[in-house]
């Protein structure tokens, strides 16, 4: 199964791509990731890539699309993959959609999670993970099970990204309808493009996704 998820910073993507994950027995791909592997290897596309962000410029989409193209052979993408932080223009998927068809794939989905502006920008703000492990909380809605202390590892420490605030969260929001959002009527014209509520409780969209799923 191979998916991609859609949806502006804050809608839950990555929370759901672990479930896909745990649920379908697919590879996550997180072109964040890829980079930092790839700089810290110093393989080519890495040097390449870690040239471009000591100048301060944005990585280009080559170079993205060579990892993706890369990174899909490996043998834990046997089984499907998810992809998570790619695309986000259309310039990006039409890439995709070549390096894909030269390996005889297809997208099985294209997964837009739906959420309201207005009730983002308190559900990002409010959201915090474990200094260890990772692990996301947030203020409201996802608690630890005992104040203060990571349900997964015990940790004790908290952080929160330095611009998980509402004037960061409004500019990260206009980017996305700016230059991802186009990708909504791309996908729908390819018809693969699934939508579920954003705004319901974590498990229901998890259910929501499978069940779109498994309908095909």
């Amino acid at each position: 199964m191979r998916l991609i998820l859609l949806g502006p910073p804050g809608a839950g993507k990555g929370t759901q791509a672990q479930h896909m994950v745990d649920a379908y027995n697919i590879a996550q791909l997180s072109t964040g990731d890829m980079l930092r592997s790839a700089v810290a290897a110093g393989t080519d596309i890495g040097k390449r890539a870690k040239m471009a962000m000591d100048a301060g410029d944005l990585v280009s989409d080559d170079i993205l699309v060579c990892m993706i193209s890369d990174r899909v052979n490996e043998d834990d993408c046997k089984n499907g993959f998810i992809l998570d932080g790619f695309p986000r223009t259309v310039a990006q998927a039409e890439a995709l959609e070549q390096i894909l068809g030269k390996k005889n794939l297809n997208l099985d989905a294209v997964i837009e999670i739906r959420v309201d502006d207005a009730q983002l920008i308190g559900r990002i703000t409010g959201r915090y993970t474990c200094a260890n492990c990772g692990t996301g909380y947030h203020d409201i809605n996802l608690k630890p099970k005992v104040g203060g202390i990571c349900n997964n590892c015990g940790c004790n420490e908290f952080t929160r990204r330095s611009d998980d605030n509402a004037e960061a969260v409004a500019t990260r929001l206009q980017a996305y309808h700016k230059q991802t959002a186009p990708l909504i009527p791309f996908y729908r014209r390819k018809g693969c493009l699934k939508t579920v509520d954003g705004m319901a409780e974590i498990d229901d969209v998890t259910q929501a996704m499978k069940a779109l799923l498994e309908q095909g």
